[in-house]
């Protein structure tokens, strides 16, 4: 926690001194050339020193099949590659297939795609970065500041990511995940984890975002059941910025005002957070049927399941109003008269159901010592359709005062 209050204080001292400052970018035809050989010819154990610089790259830089890499710069305000205007590629910079590849110390901007991409690579490391996109809010920048994906034992830290028209930080259908002392504002999504097993996400400052944390878990994909993942001792502080995602995409139906929303996700466990002036919700955790999409995939379970929430702070100024561009934020207002910290749709199957039709107490969910909260149990299992929602709501948290003791995160 010290360490993202340093950070807290730094960011507002930047912030006061505009956060897109103009950097004069130098387009240099023969470091594209030279980094470009790097990328390709670098032999297994071997480091590419990006060079102290503000440098102009048109094409993409890809590196393939390598094991035991870095790619290094001489720190984040000392090398920036900007692909402002980019012509061949989409991302920044994509690692595909590597084994042990660590990327640290310098900044990336502007690519037409994502900024950073790794596919299919094993032991990852993302240190000391900073991505983002000069030209501010656009729903035409990159989807990712930072996107591993169908990968194995990941590490994000200490790396700072903005703009990105999705999640700044997003990880998905991958094992074993870390995100640590990491730094995400005015992105649509600050960090987002989707279809992971085994995931940390812990002392990261997630502010002036739509929403500050998203964990979820979507049908279609082809790793399934996303699940074991912890979120504690982090900020998530005035997430009320404008959602500019692409239209249809999952993140478009973010409600500005959103601290952290879970959904259809299995064993999550939020506890030591501190979630402050979010104007709609503290927390949510939700079926993947609150989104109103339909699914094909016969393999895919929709419902949140043992999801314990705990040991949190909860705190705004007083006459926020809930987001009302969306049904999400006029359903908590409607509700609460202001916005509310504890979301709960409490929807289940009926193969998830005792004889009584309660709910079997494998998949039971906790929300405990969260000090004095507005929750809310939306009692979907008992509506088929959304509109009857608000016949059946109920406040009664001392029905889910329990523990759980079975989640465990990557623990790294």
């Amino acid at each position: 926690m010290r360490y993202i209050c340093l950070l807290i204080c730094s960011i507002l001292l930047l912030n006061s001194c505009h956060q897109q400052k103009k950097i004069e970018l130098v387009k240099d035809e023969k470091m594209q050339k030279e980094l470009q050989e790097q990328f390709i010819l670098v032999e297994d154990g071997g480091t590419i020193e990006l060079p102290e610089g503000s440098f102009l790259l048109s094409k993409a830089l890809s590196i393939e099949g390598k094991n035991n890499i870095t790619i290094k710069g001489k720190g984040r305000n000392k090398t920036i590659l900007s692909f402002l205007g980019q012509t061949e590629g989409a991302e920044g910079i994509n690692a595909t297939n590597c084994k042990n590849i660590t990327l640290e110390d310098f900044s990336i901007q502007d690519a037409k795609g994502d900024n950073i991409k790794l596919k299919a690579c094993e032991n990852v490391v993302l240190r000391n970065l900073n991505s983002t996109w000069t030209t501010g809010v656009d729903s035409m920048n990159g989807n990712y500041g930072y996107y591993p994906v169908e990968c194995k034992n990941v590490l994000l830290e200490k790396c700072e990511v903005s703009y990105c028209a999705d999640a700044g930080v997003y990880v998905g259908q991958s094992y074993k995940v870390t995100v640590r002392n990491c730094v995400a504002h005015h992105n649509v999504c600050g960090i987002e984890i989707e279809n992971c097993i085994d995931v940390d996400v812990h002392d990261n400052l997630s502010y002036n975002n739509t929403g500050g944390f998203v964990i979820y878990d979507l049908p279609g994909l082809p790793m399934k059941s996303g699940k074991n993942c912890r979120v504690y001792n982090n900020i998530a502080k005035e997430n009320n910025f404008k959602n500019f995602a692409k239209p249809g995409s999952y993140v478009s139906d973010i409600p500005p005002g959103s601290g952290i929303i879970i959904m259809g996700y299995d064993s999550v466990e939020v506890f030591k957070n501190t979630f402050e002036n979010n104007k709609t919700l503290g927390c949510c955790a939700v079926s993947y049927y609150a989104v109103g999409r339909k699914f094909t995939d016969s393999l895919y379970t929709p419902y949140c399941t043992s999801i314990f929430i705990h040991d949190n702070i909860f705190k705004r100024k007083s006459l926020l109003v809930p987001d009302l561009s969306s049904d999400l934020g006029k359903l908590v207002l409607a509700m609460s008269k202001g916005p509310a910290d504890i979301i709960y749709d409490g929807n289940y199957s009926k193969t998830m159901s005792n004889p009584d039709g309660t709910l079997q107490s494998q998949y039971k969910s906790c929300f405990r010592n969260n000090g004095d909260i507005k929750f809310f149990n939306l009692n979907a299992y008992k509506s088929p359709v959304i509109e009857n929602v608000l016949h059946t709501y109920d406040n009664n948290l001392a029905a889910f005062d329990c523990s759980l003791t079975n989640i465990n995160g990557n623990q790294k």
